[in-house]
């Protein structure tokens, strides 16, 4: 499939307005981390930026799991809405969190992974319900709930939520892989 420009391209920051001025500046003094990736494409909208910035802040740095399952969760969500930049922006920070090279090899693949332990089974389990299902079992809420708590699942389904808005909006504005990370391999439909 060939490469296609991007549709919301980043803004330079000089060029932007006071409420995106406003915006940026709020990101920076919550998150201390690079503006990148689906920042530069939510500023086009700056209070749904600082919303959503700060919700992500909670997901990804303070909710009740741990940061090697947020990342797993983040990845397999990448991988459901084919969305290369977050899959090769959290790719590193999974590796860093303690996920296995064969555990994100084969999420990148489609596949289920062969050696999850009982927490990652659960959590891949709860995501790929949810995300392809649009609902999570019986079954498989009670573990969640039983392992993680009544916070545990929700935090859970946050993250899922979360993640997939800024898949599906860096999808529509087709923001590229980070630099030296690869597309991700498309599958039929």
């Amino acid at each position: 499939m060939p490469e296609t420009p991007p549709r919301l391209p980043p803004i330079a920051e000089d060029a932007y307005t006071p409420a995106q001025k406003e915006a940026l500046a709020d990101f920076r003094a919550t998150r201390k981390v690079g503006f990148s990736g689906p920042w530069h494409v939510f500023v086009r909208s700056p209070e749904l930026l600082t919303h959503a910035q700060r919700m992500g802040e909670y997901l990804r740095y303070r909710c009740s799991l741990s940061g090697r399952l947020s990342e797993l969760v983040i990845l397999l969500i990448a991988r459901e809405w084919t969305q290369d930049f977050e899959f090769g922006a959290h790719r590193p920070n999974a590796l860093k969190a303690g996920v296995s090279e064969d555990t994100i090899s084969a999420i990148r693949e489609g596949r289920r992974p062969e050696h999850l332990n009982a927490e990652e089974q659960l959590v891949f389990d709860f995501a790929t319900e949810l995300l392809r299902g649009k609902r999570v079992s019986d079954a498989t809420f009670a573990r969640a709930k039983e392992k993680f708590g009544e916070q545990g699942c929700v935090d859970l389904a946050g993250i899922c939520g979360y993640y997939s808005l800024l898949a599906m909006t860096m999808n529509v504005a087709r923001v590229p892989p980070p630099a030296g990370e690869e597309r991700l391999p498309r599958f039929p439909e």
